[in-house]
């Protein structure tokens, strides 16, 4: 059972990344599915979520209008479109999968880079 974050990286202030986080090992169907992210020197800052079906989508007030979290349950991927990036979402940014709440059958993904800098 795996989750692998991609996509991450350095990008100017105002540009746009699109993080993927692809599974192994089960399917998503299942699973309502979120972004986690964890800033230098911060604690874990939850980003959104997604339910198994695809929807409803929620975000945090920090992200929304501006991140968009999307699934395709036939590739078995989850995404998360960010775009208008300031150096506030310089972040590890972590997939995470559960299924029911509290969650069960939870699982993390090892982490994505990204940095925000001029």
């Amino acid at each position: 059972v795996q989750l692998v974050e991609s996509g991450g990286g350095m990008v100017q202030p105002g540009g746009s990344l699109r993080l993927s986080c692809a599974a192994s090992g089960f399917t998503i169907t299942t699973y309502d599915m979120s972004w986690v992210r964890q800033a230098p020197g911060k604690g874990p800052e939850w980003v959104s979520r997604i339910s198994s079906a695809g929807g409803p989508t929620y975000y945090a007030d920090s992200v929304k209008g501006r991140f968009s979290i999307s699934r395709d349950n036939a590739k078995n991927t989850l995404y998360l479109q960010m775009n208008s990036l300031t150096s506030e979402d310089t972040a590890v940014y972590y997939c995470e999968a559960h299924q029911g709440w509290p969650p069960q059958n939870q699982h993390w993904g090892q982490g994505t880079q990204v940095t925000v800098s001029s």
